[in-house]
């Protein structure tokens, strides 16, 4: 049964923000300890217990706003941003003047780094230089002077933070781009597969209404004509106009979403091909096949099937009522083949581009596009005056994948 919006959700951003989450802790550990290594020199260590108090509990308590953009608002940036800077201007109160003037940590020391990608990822480069300036701004206050240090600490969160935002904004370009790209594939594959059913049915009846029509003239003839002038209309449509409703990403934050049509085949085992290619059989159409059975998948069965079935039409339609026609079924270790021959008076040189150009799709869509799903092929050999031979090669262990997942990593 098929089952529409099937979803595939696709995000590199995800690593980073479970990477950004793993190094707030781990720099909180770390400032932690610096200051138990040193606590014995500032000059009022209560101070920073108090402060490091406050930025233990904020960090484990904020990491649910940093496991993905949808969660880290606005916000919750500007005050873990603030908690940071606080950190930075308070460190001359609780650290001796020496120490700062030496170049020691500041309170929050890396964890201010933390805060600063959070920026990155969440809004891109130009987010990141804003976070990044407050630091810098921050960090002079605090020294007091720009010391060579302190404007290389300075330079180096600029520089890692823009880059990385910068990183994360050409990575949404291009999931945006995937997208779009899997979206107009699944469009494409959609309006193949109802152009072949159409192709297969109404296109049929409209066609043979139409001969008939003439034949019998009259009123007839004037159906006749509605029938051929709706069966141009109707190849028109299918040849260019079936347009499915546009499928985008939903939220470029959490990802690209694409909505594509997929027809979830049920895994009943193998289906012996001889058994739906036997109606076909007749007294004008002879089936050759092996004595053991041949087993193919029920789709990739039904699809090659559907193929003979298209095949033998074109032998009717262009060879004609009396025309004689064979079916041949070969199983070989890696693939299955299928032969369609006729005795009729074959294909004229240029016949086939001529049609599909003309948006009569029965050999480009009904028997080359349903082989070309499958992983196969059909090849078509015409002699003028000896007959049309198709030979379709289908491989027994090709599996076609429903899951977009499964096709993502297939491309």
């Amino acid at each position: 049964m098929a089952q529409r919006d099937r979803v595939m959700r696709m995000s590199v951003e995800q690593p980073l923000w479970r990477a950004l989450a793993g190094y707030r802790v781990l720099a909180m550990i770390y400032a932690i300890g610096l200051f138990a290594a040193a606590h014995d020199g500032f000059a009022r260590p209560w101070l920073a217990i108090a402060y490091f108090a406050v930025l233990g509990v904020w960090t484990l308590a904020t990491l649910p706003q940093v496991a993905s953009a949808a969660a880290c608002t606005k916000p919750f940036l500007a005050v873990d941003l603030t908690v940071a800077l606080t950190g930075i201007l308070i460190t001359p109160l609780a650290d001796a003047v020496q120490r700062v003037h030496d170049g020691g940590p500041t309170l929050p020391s890396i964890w201010t780094a933390g805060s600063v990608l959070a920026f990155a990822i969440k809004g891109g480069w130009r987010w990141a230089a804003l976070a990044s300036t407050l630091v810098a701004v921050a960090n002079l206050i605090e020294r007091g002077t720009p010391a060579r240090d302190t404007v290389h600490n300075v330079v180096l969160v600029w520089v890692a933070s823009i880059a990385i935002g910068y990183v994360v904004e050409v990575a949404r370009a291009s999931e945006r781009t995937l997208a779009r790209a899997l979206e107009i594939e699944a469009a494409t594959r959609e309006r193949e597969r109802l152009a072949r059913d159409i192709h297969d049915s109404v296109l049929q009846v409209l066609a043979m209404v139409q001969r008939r029509g003439a034949v019998i003239g009259g009123e007839a003839a004037e159906l006749g004509r509605m029938a051929g002038e709706q069966e141009v209309a109707l190849r028109t449509l299918v040849s260019g106009g079936l347009v499915p409703v546009s499928r985008v990403s939903e939220d470029d934050a959490r990802g690209a979403v694409v909505r594509g049509a997929a027809e979830d085949e049920p895994d009943d085992g193998p289906v012996d091909l001889r058994s739906l290619l036997a109606p076909h059989a007749g007294s004008r159409v002879s089936l050759a096949e092996p004595g053991a059975p041949v087993p193919l998948a029920p789709q990739a069965a039904r699809e090659v099937a559907a193929a003979v079935g298209a095949a033998l039409d074109n032998v009717r339609r262009h060879a004609g009522e009396q025309a004689r026609a064979w079916i041949l079924v070969e199983d070989e270790p890696d693939e299955v083949i299928v032969t369609v021959r006729d005795d009729g008076p074959g294909i004229p040189e240029g016949r086939l581009a001529q049609a599909e150009g003309e948006g009569r799709l029965g050999v480009a869509q009904s028997i080359r596009g349903r082989l070309r799903d499958l992983g196969g092929s059909a090849d078509v050999i015409s002699v003028p005056g000896q007959g049309t031979e198709v030979e379709l090669r289908v491989p027994k262990h090709h599996r076609q994948t429903n899951d977009p997942r499964g096709k993502a990593e297939q491309r």
